[in-house]
């Protein structure tokens, strides 16, 4: 039968198949019309589904099958009727719920805070297309059946807190379920069971109480009991269950060996209320013999064999002990208890006895130190047994002569430690209970921390027990855990609370920097040979020009090795930028030791180079631009001190120019090839731009003269202006439209040239260039003309008075024409008047000189209107 469950009594039926189906039937009494179509609507996924019924007449049509994908989800079911003018009815709704899918895996842990209350679920089931609410749980509470509905699952888990101690739940199922209410009616769906039912245990309580009384046995009765049993223990009462001995590495008290054996160190005697029957516990020879086999190769060679006399027999008297208990603490379901013996550390024994024993006396034969302990066990059920934890650990000592050392139940209190140097600490502590002597256990903590390859400290790498109060041999930098014991005899107190402490490190040294250039540099140290810690720190102080702040930051931090060296490479610095570096140790405790604040060094990085950007020359002055850095530094915070400008050629020019300055002008001789470099400056180094050629073209000669002219050669000077190589003249006739001699240019090295093989009476060019680095000048120019030949002086002088008569004779001509034409307009003007003739007073043909003189003051004394005549007739004939 494939339909499962009818969800609705209508006629209108829907129902869900196993396959999460559903199923939707048409009844007779659904149909209106045959001419009508019959929808079905299906909600409750991400978008609705529609489904037609077929066409029918008289029989009705086949079920619609929807295949739904969600398991666990409510869906509505609808019937839509809708006839031959397209209108739709709904006739009416069904909701039905699909049923979740199973748990297909369980897992039951203890929970460890309370393994006696709590137990950890964890649950596996599809969780795709999977919904439910709850979580049904249902378990055999030992004979009572128990069923809950759970919903706190977190990712599968949760925690019950709430089931009894020591109680035995089978038949642990889960299902998943799924609820929906619509329209004020609820519907549950519950998954089936596929995962295999559980079981689990809880632990019970231990006892509670647990006490021992060591009592002396007289001799004479021990003497006439070890006379009757010599070689095998004296078990007790019928509540004994079993008596075993397991070596140490026993699993535990639950877990129990098969063979029944006896310790010759150990008899056991009963004298409860309950009963004094002895049991009637049979052992055949060999089963005894075996024992014993197994007790000899258990315990230590000084304990006494069957067959062999012990090495002092006399010397101890055995000793009762009285072991007494309460029942845990209900409720807290168990079948008995666990008997825990040890000797020696090498040979224990295991004892049952019922749950409604509360005391055990056993003879103790050997002395030695002892252990017991007792614990509950739950066996009842189909779950596996289980014991109770240890509550209390009982310990005592027998010494040889038979006294009874009780335990040493004080810890060391007010336990410090003080820190005397890098290698030695003192510890103290106060007791009240009396001890023979303490133990000082140390214990590095850095050892469990370190790699292989880091490992500095070695010698409390492993706990080291000392009972000295001085501790020695530390390391700086190491973390170390100090717990105190009290010891009396063989026994060991517990311990005390543990003190942890640090020694500092000792710091690094010979802290060197090595520059790498403007924005890098290597830092460089030593660790000391002693000493242990967790990483390098590598600081940084500047003056960050960001935030505007100045503080140390952490540039890098670098694990520890056993290498004596170490070095780190500090990038992307600022060029001129001051900067201190600091490197630390830093510890592996808690909190972090570090030292030291004084492995600092200080540093100004170099400048970057700057960068020429325009070089001009005019007016016998250079101008120099550059840049620094990048657009617009800003260098107020920077340790640039000045840049320094220099141009190398035959002579080197330098100039310091100022930090916020960056052009500069240099007075540089014209002619020669400079070598130009600008240097930015700080006060530890310095970094040059990539130098710049620059030719200036040689200056023209300045103040050129002529000097010392002959007949045929010419003396030039000059003055030389910047620097040059060598002079050129050249000397060219000055031609009047007729080709002129060319004379050959001269080259000189001086100021001064005399240039020979001109022509006489010449004029001529010439011209003086400078050259440097085979480079000429704009050449300068000046005129100059030879000497005419040298004639006799004599001739020279007559030549030179005749031409001046025959100038003066033309001359006095002129003017006689001149005056004569005067004297005629005067003459007519101012009547007749005397004449002088001065021929007459003419006496050998000439004049003598004081006549001459009175001639002359005549003439004053005439009117202006006749002295025209005297003069023009003295002028005419003069002697």
């Amino acid at each position: 039968l494939f339909i499962l469950a009818l969800q609705n009594a209508e006629p209108f039926q829907v129902a869900v198949r196993e396959d999460n189906c559903i199923i939707v039937s048409l009844e007779a009494s659904d149909v209106v019309s045959s001419s009508s179509v019959y929808v079905v609507k299906i909600a409750g996924e991400s978008k609705n589904y529609f489904f037609q019924f077929d066409e029918f007449n008289s029989t009705l049509p086949a079920p619609v099958v929807f295949n739904a994908k969600y398991h666990g989800l409510y869906y509505i079911v609808t019937l839509l009727v809708v006839n031959s003018n397209m209108v739709s009815k709904s006739a009416r709704s069904i909701t039905v719920l699909t049923k979740p899918l199973p748990v297909s895996n369980v897992s039951i842990y203890d929970y460890k805070p309370s393994p006696e209350t709590g137990v950890l679920f964890e649950i596996q089931y599809p969780e795709k297309y999977n919904v439910f609410t709850r979580v049904n749980i249902s378990y055999w509470e030992g004979k009572d059946y128990r069923t809950m509905l759970y919903k706190d699952f977190f990712k599968g888990k949760t925690v019950f807190n709430h089931w009894l101690p020591g109680i035995c739940y089978s038949n642990i199922t889960f299902q998943l379920v799924s609820e929906a209410t619509f329209n004020k009616s609820t519907l549950v769906e519950y998954s089936g069971v596929q995962h295999e039912p559980k079981q689990h245990r809880t632990v019970p309580y231990p006892p509670r109480n647990i006490s021992v009384q060591i009592v002396p046995i007289d001799r004479n009765s021990w003497e006439e009991h070890s006379g009757n049993f010599a070689e095998e223990s004296f078990l007790g009462p019928q509540e004994i269950l079993r008596k075993e001995e397991v070596s140490p590495t026993a699993a535990s008290p639950a877990e129990m060996p098969a063979a029944n054996s006896s310790a010759a160190w150990l008899e056991d005697v009963w004298n409860g209320t309950e009963s004094s029957q002895q049991p009637s516990w049979g052992s055949s020879e060999a089963e005894s013999a075996q024992g014993e086999e197994e007790l000899v190769t258990a315990v230590p060679s000084h304990v006494p064999s069957p067959g062999r006399a012990p090495a002092e027999p006399a010397a101890f008297l055995p000793v009762q002990m009285v072991l007494t208990w309460l029942p845990p603490k209900p409720p807290t379901a168990f079948d008995g208890f666990h008997i825990s013996i040890e000797r020696e550390e090498n040979s224990t024994e295991f004892l049952t006895v019922s749950e409604d024993t509360h005391k055990f006396v056993a003879e103790l034969k050997e002395p030695g130190k002892y252990k017991l302990s007792v614990t509950t066990f739950s066996s009842s059920g189909s779950c596996e047994v289980r014991g109770s934890q240890s509550a209390k650990t009982l310990s005592f000592y027998i010494s040889p002569t038979g006294e009874w050392i009780e335990e040493l139940t004080e810890k060391p209190q007010h336990v410090t430690v003080t820190v005397l140097s890098s290698t030695t600490a003192l510890t103290s502590w106060t007791a009240s209970q009396e001890s023979s002597s303490t133990i000082v256990s140390v214990l590095s903590l850095t050892c469990q921390k370190q790699k292989e390859s880091q490992r500095l400290e070695k010698h409390y790498c492993t706990q080291v027990n000392s009972s000295s109060s001085l501790i020695e041999n530390l390391v700086p930098g190491a973390q170390y855990r100090v717990v105190v014991y009290l010891r009396k005899g063989p026994l060991v107190g517990p311990p005390s609370d543990p003190v942890t402490f640090s020694i500092v490190p000792t710091g690094i040294k010979d802290l060197t920097l090595y520059p790498l250039g403007p924005t890098a540099v290597v830092l460089s140290w030593n660790r000391p040979f002693l000493g242990v810690f967790r990483k390098y720190v590598v600081e940084m102080f500047y003056f960050n020009p960001s935030t505007m702040t100045s503080e140390w930051t952490t540039y890098y931090e670098i694990a520890a090795t056993v290498s004596l060296t170490a070095s780190v490479r500090i990038a992307n610095l600022l060029p001129a930028w001051y900067y201190n570096f600091r490197v630390t140790m830093v510890t592996w405790g808690e909190p972090e030791l570090s030292c030291c604040d004084s492995s600092t060094i200080s540093f100004i990085t170099a400048p970057v180079a700057p960068k020429i950007t325009s070089v001009e020359y005019y007016n016998h002055l250079l101008y120099v631009t550059w840049t620094y850095g990048g657009d617009g530094p800003d260098l107020s915070h920077s340790r640039m001190l000045h840049w320094m400008v220099i141009a190398e050629g035959k002579k080197k020019i330098k100039k310091s120019v100022t930090r916020n300055v960056m052009t500069a002008v240099l007075s540089l001789p014209p002619g020669d090839i400079y070598n130009l470099s600008v240097t930015a400056c700080t006060e530890r180094g310095s970094n040059t731009s990539v130098p710049q050629l620059v030719k200036l073209e040689p200056a023209p000669p300045k103040s050129l003269f002529a000097v010392n002219k002959t007949q045929t050669s010419v003396t030039l000077l000059w003055v030389e202006e910047g620097v040059a190589d060598f002079f050129e003249v050249y000397c060219q006739q000055a031609g009047s439209g007729q080709e002129t001699k060319i004379q050959e240019p001269v080259t000189v090295s001086s100021h001064v040239v005399t240039i020979s093989s001109l022509s006489p009476a010449t004029s001529y060019n010439c011209s003086v260039t400078t050259f440097s680095h085979d480079s000429p000048s704009i050449p300068t120019f000046i005129a100059v003309s030879t000497m005419v030949t040298e004639m006799n002086p004599n001739v020279v002088v007559i030549s030179v008075l005749a031409i001046l008569s025959i100038l003066l004779i033309g001359l006095l001509l002129v003017t006689l024409v001149v005056l004569r034409r005067k004297h005629l307009q005067m003459a007519r003007e101012c009547g007749a008047g005397t004449f002088v003739n001065f021929a007459s007073l003419e006496r050998d043909g000439k004049l003598p000189y004081n006549w001459r003189r009175s001639v002359f003051a005549f003439l004053t004394l005439l009117p202006s209107c006749l002295w025209t005549d005297y003069l023009l007739a003295f002028y005419i004939n003069p002697w």
